[in-house]
């Protein structure tokens, strides 16, 4: 438990990159005084959460985290990932005031043309990039966010807590597309390469729609779960 714990800890404060090799078993052997069964059953244990991943011949690689979020519950992107024990953080890169398009502009029940607050983040989970997000906001209360607290805190959390608005729910559409050459090179993957788009519309308290979201995670490191009865 003791090797798993101190591997796991470095893999998720990013001591160890992705796809990094780790320590072989012999060092590790020799690091913690074990046998190797030991160390195996570590590494075993690793490998089933995901963390990892084997090669013959070559050793063990630090996986890129593929990460999920519950559907039945609507939870900002740090805050779900927080309560798995993962680190994030964003980086913005564009928070301005814009008029909006019709279809923003209808999703968010203003007249057409109404100055809405957008925003553009890259989501990062355990130092690596894994969303991509283009949100926009009724302006009478996006205008109140800043480029400083968008970085440290999670979306949701700052309209509730901070800017006082309780959010009610969310309507979502999930779509499998490609990366265009921005998502593409903010992702760090190949242009093209298949992306989730997550089309979201939050609604405030009564259903008073607040935020339109495009919310783009590569295919191969996000999941969604959901848990449905007959």
């Amino acid at each position: 438990m003791q090797i798993r714990e101190a591997l796991r800890e470095k893999i998720l404060d990013g001591t160890y990159a992705a796809h990094e090799r780790l320590p072989s078993e012999h060092d590790m052997i020799e690091a913690f005084g074990v046998s190797r069964i030991t160390v195996r059953q570590a590494m075993n244990d690793l490998q089933k959460e995901g963390l990892l991943f084997k090669v013959h011949g070559k050793g063990a690689f630090v996986a890129m985290p593929k990460v999920s979020q519950e559907l039945m519950q609507l939870q900002g992107f740090g805050e779900a990932m927080q309560l798995q024990g993962h680190q994030t953080h964003s980086d913005v890169f564009s928070l301005a005031t814009v008029q909006g398009g019709d279809p923003i502009c209808a999703k968010l029940g203003i007249a057409a043309g109404s100055a809405v607050t957008e925003i553009k983040r890259v989501r990062y989970l355990n130092r690596d990039p894994v969303s991509v997000d283009h949100s926009w906001v009724r302006h009478e209360v996006g205008a109140q966010l800043t480029e400083k607290n968008l970085r440290e805190k999670d979306l949701f959390f700052l309209l509730e807590n901070e800017l006082q608005q309780p959010l009610h729910s969310a309507d979502l559409e999930i779509e499998a597309t490609s990366a265009d050459a921005d998502v593409a090179r903010r992702l760090k993957v190949a242009n093209g390469a298949p992306v989730l788009r997550i089309e979201r519309l939050t609604f405030a308290a009564e259903e008073l729609p607040l935020v339109f979201e495009y919310l783009h995670y590569p295919a191969g490191r996000f999941r969604y779960r959901m848990k449905i009865r007959r």
